[in-house]
Parts: C-alpha cells; structure tokens; sequence
C-alpha cells in the first residue's frame, strides 16, 4: 500500500484549512439540539457532496452517512451533531451560537462537543482520497443524533438497521490530546413503590408510599461504598438524581413515590447483575418496590422511534488492539511524541459499537474535555487541524499493521 509523508498530509491539509474552517464556524451556528439536528444533518450533507464523497446518506432516523472509498477493511469515523442547550445565557460571554473564529478559536456551543471532530473527519476522508490512500479501505463517516440524550441508540441503529459493521471506529469526542480507549456504561432505573392513600389527619388509614422509599434510599447510600473498583475505569457508582410523588393532595398520605437512579458501571458490571443487586436490598424487598431500567423511546427529528432500554455498557479496547497501535502511531509519527492512553470520563457512542457489539473503538478529539456542556465553550483551531492529520493517517498504520 502507498504510505504518506507527514509533509504530504500536512500540504493537502493546507488545501483546505479555510474550507474546514468555515464549514465547522456554519455547524456551530445551527441549533442543533437533540431531535433538532435536522439542519446541521443537510449541511453536512452539502459539505459531503461538495467534497465529492462516493456515498451520501440519510437513514430513516436521521443520521447522515457518507463513504469514501470501496475497499474490504471497513473503518468508521463518528462524531454527533447534537448538541446540549445554552443553560443560562448570561453565564456567557459571547453569542452562544456565533460560531465566531478569533484568536486562534472556535467559539461556541458544540465546538468542542463534538462539532470540531465532525469537521475534521469529513475533511479527513477527502484527503484520504487526495492522496490515492482509499485502495484497501472503505471509510465510513457518520454523522449522528441523539447521543447527548440517548448515547449510542444511533449506532444500534446504524449496525441493526444500516447493516453497516466497522472493523473498528474512532470516535472523534474530545480527548485532549490524549488517545482514548474505554469509558465506563451507565444505566439510567428507577424505583417505585406504592402505598394507601387516606386523609392527612388520619395517616394511620393509609400507606404513606415515601416512608416505604426512605429505607431504599439509606440502602442505595450505603450500595454506592461497596460497589467494585477496575484498575483502568475505576470504581461503579450509584446516585438518586430525582425523587417523585403521587398524592391526590397536600393534606393526604402519599400513595406513591419514585427514584431516578443515575447507575455508572464499571467494567464487567452487567445490567443484570445491577438489577439483581437492587432487588436483592432488604429495604427493596420489605417494600415490594419495583426496579426498572427506563426505556428511551424519544422520537428523532424524523419522526422515528427506535425504543431502547436505558443500558449502556462499558469497554475496553486492548492497548495492543491494532486500532489503539495505528492511533499511538499516527501521532508519534505526526506530532513527534507518543500520546498519553487514556480513558473517557463521560459516555459515548462507544456503549453501543464496543459495548453491546464488540467493535473495538478508539478515541481521539480536538478539544478539551472541561469545555463540554459549560458556558463559553471553545476549539482551538490547531486541534481541529491535528485531528484531521491524525484520522487521515491512523488508517494507513492500521492498515500496515494488518500486513505486518
């Protein structure tokens, strides 16, 4: 296979700096909220097509799909367009959605998280065929929604529904710098237990539904100190993150009550041994509570529901797996030194690819990981271009490493 020069990469890439750059300032300007990212979806579209991509594709939920090349190894780049809300705008010191380019940054909300690497991956794809790189491959980049909500139901998706199974993916989330490899899952339950309803001044008639829950809630305190610890993510956490009731008034005992359970699982935590854990509390089984996991069933901003539970795996990919080695690779190649291997803090469409379907996934995105969801949120200009040179040649390393 033909193997490029760093300096090859670096003079396509100079080719189309102004372009990449325009085309991410125009993302941040759209409003692409979860089950809005219809717009954002239709500009990349014209950006793909423009860059003359051999496939364009919007599939029924909404995801845009592009492809360069036709080869058999098949190697997808992820990024998703959705973005979260601005939260109090006075908190910010510019225009949320300006897109503005000053300073040597990107400002605004979805720069960093996670519109930077969708703009430099489509650009990476296009010099990949620039420079004639594409005969072995077939390079699927993909455009999804929903994963600030829902993260992963695109890519259940995508494998379920699109029939299109990667030999690996690189997620372009931001790392850093860094070259990551695993995240830990989370679950999203909730606990319900019901009583009796009877009049305030008489509470000895009734079940009082939340006196039943507060033993639970001592005893998922307690769950969270002894759940287990993995040497590379790190310990399993449980938290109550909301708390519900149902009375038919403020002068009756309360017939029921509910906890929304943010679950974060470490590695080789299940979703059943999670709802076992939980059931099998004595607080739990004295009240008759029921434990759920909560089902996903938002419509997309096509219109399609995809239901799902809300269970999302933890991963690891193997420090010698060929996708991490290309990654470690490209960027001693490129940039002169190894990288740091890491792990995210946050979820993301790895839960899906990796953890329900064994797709080895690796991560490396511009930005900084403490720019996500926060006010005045920015990209530096010069990680955008790193991680277009970096998703152009961790192809090629994979690839030579296969013929090794």
């Amino acid at each position: 296979m033909k193997f490029p020069s760093k300096q090859n990469i670096e003079g396509q890439l100079e080719v189309y700096k102004p372009h990449l750059l325009e085309f991410l300032q125009e993302l941040v300007q759209i409003r692409s909220l979860d089950n809005h990212e219809g717009d954002a979806v239709q500009r990349v579209k014209r950006e793909m097509e423009k860059l003359e991509y051999d496939q364009v594709m919007i599939d029924p939920m909404g995801n845009i799909i592009g492809r360069m090349g036709s080869g058999e190894t098949v190697i997808a780049f992820d990024g998703h367009l959705d973005v979260v809300d601005v939260g109090d705008e006075s908190q910010w010191s510019f225009e949320p959605f300006s897109g503005e380019y000053k300073d040597g940054k990107i400002w605004g909300r979805g720069s960093t998280d996670q519109k930077g690497g969708v703009a430099a991956m489509i650009y990476a794809a296009r010099i990949m065929k620039d420079l004639d790189l594409l005969d072995d491959l077939m390079i699927i980049v993909t455009g999804t929604v929903n994963e600030e909500d829902c993260d992963g139901l695109c890519w259940q998706y995508i494998i379920n529904e699109d029939k299109i199974r990667p030999e690996f993916a690189v997620l372009t989330e931001p790392t850093d710098g860094r070259v990551c490899r695993g995240q830990k899952g989370r679950m999203a339950l909730k606990i319900t237990t019901r009583g009796v309803s009877s009049h305030g001044s008489v509470p000895e008639q009734g079940e009082n539904a939340i006196y039943k829950m507060a033993p639970v809630i001592q005893d998922i305190e307690a769950l969270n100190e002894t759940l287990p610890v993995h040497p590379e993510l790190g310990k399993g956490t449980i938290t109550i993150s909301q708390i519900f009731f149902s009375s038919v008034s403020s002068c009756a005992v309360a017939d029921g009550c509910t906890i929304i359970l943010d679950r974060r699982l470490t590695y080789g935590e299940t979703r059943d041994k999670v709802m076992a854990e939980l059931e099998n509390l004595e607080s739990v089984k004295a009240a008759e509570a029921e434990v759920e996991v909560i089902m996903y069933d938002v419509p997309t901003y096509t219109g399609l529901q995809y239901p799902s539970e809300s269970y999302f795996p933890s991963w690891i990919t193997p420090e010698d797996d060929g996708s991490v080695q290309a990654a470690v690779k490209a960027h001693t190649y490129l940039f002169g030194e190894e990288p740091v291997v890491d792990k995210w803090i946050f979820s993301t469409n790895g839960v899906s690819i990796s953890g329900l379907h064994g797709i080895p996934c690796v991560g490396y995105g511009p930005g900084k990981t403490a720019a996500a969801h926060k006010a005045d949120e920015i990209l530096e200009v010069d990680e955008l271009y790193r991680a277009a040179m970096m998703y152009a040649m961790i192809p090629q390393f994979y690839m030579a490493g296969k013929s090794n």
